[in-house]
């Protein structure tokens, strides 16, 4: 398998055994394990190693943007949070890639999401949505289906908006942007969506499922006191764009790394933090000082079997 990192006017590659890829993770099979660990290095490395860093547009809610714009900084990457119709046509081509999320949606939004997202196709630029609290009323739910139509590289949500999006209706029970199901309980369904819409599938649990509606991966990183700060799951979806559009070849194998690599932050962060203020404090220090020792020891994916059997 061979990773391409795209660095704007220049393409590096860097190849990487990886035949075994998606096989269960095993005691005894300890192989394909290391090379996720290297293929998600290497997605790292090559955000921070870019001829210059990876600007990705945010169109994201009010709540979350200095926690993206710094996760994206601290990663590598440029945050560029423009979402004005006026500024449209002449920014979202410059961009490598673009994360839409709808956590603060208005009716004034939705106008320039579209047209970012038309942009972005035109353009040939991968876009990820993080469609928060799907199911919280029928305008939202309508306004992510209409997303959905429009061909995003990427879908990350948890388990319950992802239901919510495959269902097509609200929930009457729905409690904001905190998900009621498991991950895994919304397995089958990601695949039945990655497979009508032809993008990558990610949902968010304690352990973290992707999928191109054939390949199943899991990522088991992270720490429970994540979920105690807000907009972690918006931060970690603008790190898939980061990571994607630097392998934009490789959607799949860039989401899972970025959902293990986000993972990984947060368990040395906690490590020195006091409650979720300081974890999210050393959340960014640590993603900032990762380095190849760590993400190859601590990065846990494997064939998603492996973890719900």
């Amino acid at each position: 398998m061979h990773t391409t990192c795209y660095g704007g006017a220049s393409e590096t590659a860097i190849a990487i055994d990886d035949e075994t890829l998606n096989q269960p993770e095993t005691a005894a099979n300890d192989e394909k394990s290391e090379s996720w660990s290297q293929l998600a290095w290497t997605h790292l490395e090559c955000v921070r190693n870019s001829s210059s860093a990876p600007l990705i547009q945010c169109i994201t809610n009010l709540v979350s943007m200095d926690l993206v714009a710094n996760v994206l900084l601290s990663a590598g990457a440029s945050p560029g949070m423009i979402h004005s119709v006026e500024e449209i046509p002449d920014f979202t081509p410059k961009v490598r890639a673009l994360y839409i999320n709808v956590g603060t949606l208005t009716p004034a939004w939705l106008p320039p999401m579209k047209m970012a997202t038309a942009v972005a196709n035109d353009s040939k630029r991968p876009w990820v949505l993080d469609p928060v609290a799907a199911g919280a009323s029928a305008f939202r739910l309508k306004a992510c289906l209409e997303l959905l139509t429009l061909g995003p590289t990427v879908v990350r949500g948890n388990g319950t908006e992802i239901l919510v999006l495959f269902n097509g209706s609200a929930n009457a029970n729905f409690k904001g942007a905190d998900s009621m199901h498991e991950s895994t309980d919304a397995f089958e369904v990601a695949k039945s969506l990655a497979r009508t819409y032809g993008c990558i599938v990610a949902v968010s649990g304690a352990v973290d499922i992707v999928t191109d509606g054939e390949r199943v991966v899991g990522a088991k990183n992270g720490v429970p006191m994540l979920q105690k700060i807000t907009e972690t799951g918006c931060a970690v979806t603008a790190l898939i764009a980061a990571f994607v559009a630097v392998t934009p070849s490789q959607p799949f194998e860039a989401t899972a790394a970025a959902l293990s690599v986000f993972g990984v932050a947060g368990e040395l962060g906690m490590c020195s933090a006091g409650g979720p203020a300081s974890l999210r404090m050393h959340l960014i220090d640590a993603l900032h000082s990762l380095d190849r020792i760590a993400v190859l020891q601590r990065v846990k994916i494997a064939n998603v079997s492996w973890y719900v059997s």
